[in-house]
C-alpha cells in the first residue's frame, strides 16, 4: 500500500486503541485526549506533507511499485543520500527541529537493519530474514515507530544479572514453538502512545556480558499487543493556544515508561534472542547508528537555524543588534550552525557503499557532530535567554491583548523597535517556549542525553579515536630537533 496520509495515521491510532496511561488514567482515544491530540495533529501534517511534496518526499517502491516515504529509501548513491536527507529536513522545518522523534529517525534505523542483516544470522538465519522482512513491511505500510533502549535506573553500578531484583528489567521468560514471552520494564519510549509499533533494542552504553543474555533482546511488535502498556509522564501541553505556547501546544511528543506483562512476540518479529554479543554489536555492525545519526545531524541543523532565527529577530525587535556582546553571541550560534553543516557535508560527500550496497555516510564526521551538539545546545538556548533578559518575563497572554481595558496599554507599552506590542510579545513567547517553559527545558535535557550520557559518549569517542598519527607527528618532530644547537 502507498504512503499513508495524515487522516490514515489518525484512523490507525483510533482503531489500534493502544494501552496508554497518563495522569493516572487510561486514555480512551489518543487522537482526542488533551495531552496528545495536538501532537497527533502535527504528526498527521508530516504524512500529508509527503503528498504535498510528493516529488521529493515519495519514491517508487522496488517491490510493490507503490509510492512510499522517501525517509525509508535505501540510498545507493550520494545523490540518494542527499535526497533522503532533504526530505528529512522538510519534515524538521515544520517544527523548527523540535520533534526529535519524527518518523524518519526510526525509518532510517529499520532500513539499515533490514539491509545489513547478516549479524542477526549468527544466532539464527531466520533472524536476518526477519530484519529484512520487517524493513519492507514498515516501508510498504508506512509504519510509525517508537523504540525503547534503556533498562530502569535501579542500580547503574551493576549489570542486570547482578541486581537484587532481576525481574524488573525486560527479559526473556520463555521460548515457545511459535514465539517468545517477555516480561519487565523498559525506558523511555518517546511518542509511545501515538505510533503504530515499538522497536525494542539493546542499549550499548553499558556493554552486556553473557550473564545478561536473558536481557539481550531485539524485536518489534504492534503497540496494541496484549500486555503492553505505555505509562506517560506528565504532559507539557497545557491546553493553551498556539499564540501563548507556540511549541508546547503542537510538538509535545511525550515520553513513556513501557511495561511488558508476559507479552508474546512471534518468531517472525524477533531479531535477537538472548545473545549479548549480537546485541552489543547491533547498532554499529548494521550501520543503523550511522544512518540514525545522519538523520539527527540533519534535524539539528534545522533546529540551530531556527534558534538563530529567533535570536536575530529578538535582536532586531528591541534594537540590540548594534552591541558588541550581542553580535558575539549571535556569532556563537552562527559558528555552531556552520560547524554542523560542515560535519554533514563531509559525512555525505565521503560516503561509501557498504556490503549491502547501501550508501553510508562517513561516521567519523557524524560521530564528532553527535558528541559535540549535546555540549553546545545548552549554550545556544542560554544565549536566547540572555538576549531576552526581562523580556522573557514580561510576556502577557493573547487574552490580555484582547482585553478592552488593558489591551491598549500593553500594545503600546510592550512595543519593539519596529514591532507592535502584540507582535513583539508573540516573538518573545516563542523564545520563552524554546528556553524557559517545561517544553523548552525538556528539549535541553533531551538533546543533552540524546545518544546517552555525554561523558560516557566522550569516553567511547576518545577510546575509539585514531591517536597514533597525532602521536607519531609529534614524536617525529622531536626527533628532528635532537642534536640541534641552540
Amino acid at each position: 500500500m502507498p504512503a499513508k496520509t495524515g487522516q490514515e495515521y489518525i484512523n490507525r491510532l483510533k482503531k489500534a486503541n493502544n494501552n496508554v496511561y497518563i495522569h493516572g488514567e487510561r486514555v480512551d482515544d489518543v487522537t482526542t485526549h488533551p495531552a496528545f491530540k495536538n501532537v497527533v495533529k502535527s504528526m498527521a501534517h508530516l504524512y500529508d506533507l509527503q503528498y504535498e511534496k510528493k516529488g521529493s518526499m515519495l519514491y517508487t517502491s522496488p517491490t510493490s511499485g507503490d509510492q512510499v516515504g522517501m525517509t525509508f529509501l535505501q540510498p545507493k548513491t550520494i545523490d540518494d543520500l542527499i535526497m533522503r536527507r532533504e526530505a528529512m529536513q522538510d519534515w524538521a522545518r515544520t517544527s523548527g527541529g523540535m520533534m526529535g522523534r519524527s518518523p524518519d529517525y526510526l525509518n532510517s534505523e529499520v532500513m539499515a537493519m533490514g539491509m545489513n542483516n547478516g549479524l542477526f544470522a549468527e544466532a539464527d538465519p531466520r533472524f536476518a530474514e526477519n530484519a529484512r522482512n520487517y524493513y519492507e513491511y514498515a516501508r510498504e505500510n508506512d509504519i510509525s515507530l517508537t523504540h525503547t533502549l534503556i533498562h530502569p535506573q535501579v542500580n547503574r553500578a551493576k549489570m542486570q544479572s547482578e541486581m537484587k531484583d532481576g525481574n524488573v528489567a525486560l527479559q526473556l521468560v520463555e521460548e515457545q514453538e511459535d514465539g517468545i514471552i517477555v516480561n519487565g520494564i523498559r525506558l523511555l519510549a518517546t511518542q509511545g502512545g501515538i505510533t503504530d509499533e515499538i522497536l525494542v533494542f539493546p542499549s550499548t552504553v553499558k556493554k552486556a556480558g553473557e550473564e545478561d543474555d536473558p536481557y539481550s533482546l531485539a524485536f518489534a511488535i504492534p503497540n496494541n499487543t496484549p500486555g503492553l502498556k505505555f505509562i506517560c509522564r506528565e504532559s507539557f501541553d497545557y491546553g493553551k493556544n498556539e499564540w501563548d505556547h507556540p511549541l508546547g501546544s503542537r510538538f509535545e511528543e511525550s515520553d513513556a515508561i513501557v511495561s511488558f506483562e508476559n507479552v508474546f512476540v512471534p518468531w517472525s518479529r524477533v531479531f535477537v534472542c538472548g545473545n549479548s554479543s549480537v546485541c552489543n554489536r547491533t547498532f554499529r555492525e548494521t550501520n543503523a547508528v550511522v544512518h540514525m545519526t545522519h538523520q539527527v545531524v540533519a534535524k539539528n541543523i534545522v533546529k540551530t537555524e531556527f534558534i538563530l532565527g529567533v535570536a536575530l529577530n529578538m535582536m532586531d525587535a528591541i534594537g540590540i543588534d548594534q552591541f558588541q556582546h550581542v553580535k558575539d553571541k549571535g556569532a556563537e550560534i552562527m559558528l555552531a550552525l556552520e560547524t554542523m553543516k560542515s560535519h554533514l557535508y563531509r559525512a555525505e560527500h565521503n560516503a561509501k557503499l557498504d556490503e549491502s550496497g547501501t550508501m553510508t555516510p562517513d561516521f567519523d564526521a557524524l560521530n564528532a557532530a553527535r558528541n559535540w551538539y549535546p555540549r553546545i545546545y545548552p549554550r545556544l538556548v542560554e544565549i536566547i535567554r540572555i538576549l531576552g533578559a526581562s523580556g522573557l518575563m514580561g510576556i502577557p497572554t493573547h487574552e490580555d491583548f484582547m482585553n478592552e481595558e488593558i489591551g491598549p496599554i500593553i500594545k503600546s507599552g510592550l512595543q519593539g523597535k519596529n514591532l507592535e506590542g502584540e507582535e513583539r510579545v508573540q516573538l518573545f513567547r516563542l523564545a520563552w517556549d524554546v528556553t524557559m517553559s517545561a517544553f523548552g527545558a525538556r528539549q535541553a535535557h533531551y538533546e543533552y542525553y540524546f545518544f546517552g550520557d555525554p561523558i560516557k559518549m566522550g569516553m567511547a569517542y576518545f577510546d575509539g579515536y585514531e591517536k597514533e598519527s597525532a602521536k607519531k607527528f609529534v614524536n617525529e618532530f622531536l626527533k628532528k630537533a635532537d642534536g640541534v644547537e641552540v
